[in-house]
């Protein structure tokens, strides 16, 4: 099934099941007002929505004209949110080029940080930043919301947790992290709101794609209107998504509704770094990496991170052809430019 929260005016929106296709949805207010209600209640609310699902396939179900512009991200707001690195030769190229040696420990342990959980970008909102110069990043990702997680649970039982996946844009403001990590503490002003894709969506309804707790589709990261990355989400992910969510779980329980995300999706080629599209790689999910392989080759970075204006559309289509979470649309604005 798909889930969305759609925009009433109120903070955490209200739930709706939405069609196979993203056309059509169907409000599902008795059996829980929002995806947080649902999540809580996941082993009687689960297989409701399912029947509603498959009853809206059918054409049984009062239905509404489903737009994406309308949709929040799926939580509005969570109780967690905690993102991993899965994809080590992202960490590697990062390393390489200020010429930094990656501890061995880092092909065996997930890095992983918590980031703000309290106000999530809808899909369509724009990326609001006070200031062009503290290097403004997309960062495409694929991410699951989990049910109830015990404390020290082990991959198998964190995979049997994960109740819907989705895409989220994991803004990154590239030149304040260098000051931040510097002093041992972690992010913070570094990793603001980050969006998350109009549509969540089931395990199940992914079908042989979600096998071995990653997702075996290419992410489409277009910028400024062209193809940027196509990167697969499911090849290069040292980390499944069983090993991370069973990593956060190492000292605390998650609770439901905490949402896990997989880190930058990247892809190395012919056993090397990545290339771009143009030259017949499969691109980048977030312009650092870009950056990062041009300092490796280079000397130097030749590629700006994003400005006022920059637009980026993250979105995953599947083996039909047809797109599987829906799209985020996003564009940088300025400060006053959000007041106007």
């Amino acid at each position: 099934m798909k889930l969305a929260t759609i925009d009433n005016g109120s903070r955490d929106g209200i739930l709706v099941v939405v069609s196979k296709d993203l056309t059509q949805c169907t409000a599902v207010g008795h059996i829980a007002t929002t995806l947080q209600l649902a999540l809580d209640n996941w082993s009687v609310c689960g297989s409701r929505l399912g029947r509603v699902a498959e009853s809206l396939e059918r054409g049984y179900q009062p239905v509404q004209r489903f737009h994406e512009r309308d949709a929040l991200s799926p939580l509005p707001r969570a109780f967690q949110w905690a993102d991993g690195s899965a994809y080590v030769n992202h960490v590697e190229l990062v390393r390489k080029a200020r010429g930094a040696e990656m501890p061995e420990t880092f092909w065996t342990v997930p890095l992983m940080y918590q980031g703000g959980s309290d106000t999530f970008l809808a899909p369509r909102s724009p990326i609001v930043v006070e200031d062009e110069s503290y290097g403004i990043d997309m960062e495409g990702e694929v991410a699951v919301i989990v049910d109830d997680v015990p404390m020290g649970a082990n991959r198998e039982e964190a995979l049997q947790a994960i109740r819907l996946i989705m895409l989220v844009n994991d803004v990154s403001l590239r030149n304040l992290i260098p000051d931040e990590l510097g002093k041992g503490f972690g992010f913070f002003h570094s990793k603001p709101s980050s969006a998350f894709s109009p549509v969540a969506v089931s395990p199940d309804e992914l079908g042989d794609v979600w096998r071995d707790g990653k997702l075996h589709l290419p992410l489409s990261v277009d910028y400024n209107g062209e193809p940027f990355g196509r990167a697969d989400a499911g090849m290069d992910m040292t980390f499944d998504f069983g090993m991370l969510i069973a990593h956060a779980a190492k000292t605390r329980s998650l609770c439901s509704g905490t949402v896990i995300g997989s880190g930058t999706v990247s892809n190395k080629m012919d056993g090397g770094p990545g290339k771009p599209i143009t030259a017949g790689g499969v691109g980048y999910s977030c312009i650092a990496e870009l950056r990062m392989i041009e300092t490796i080759n280079n000397g130097r970075a030749s590629t700006g991170f994003m400005k006022y204006g920059s637009k980026v559309r993250i979105e995953m289509i599947g083996t039909d052809g047809k797109s599987v979470f829906g799209a985020i649309e996003q564009e940088v604005q300025g400060v006053s430019n959000a007041d106007d």
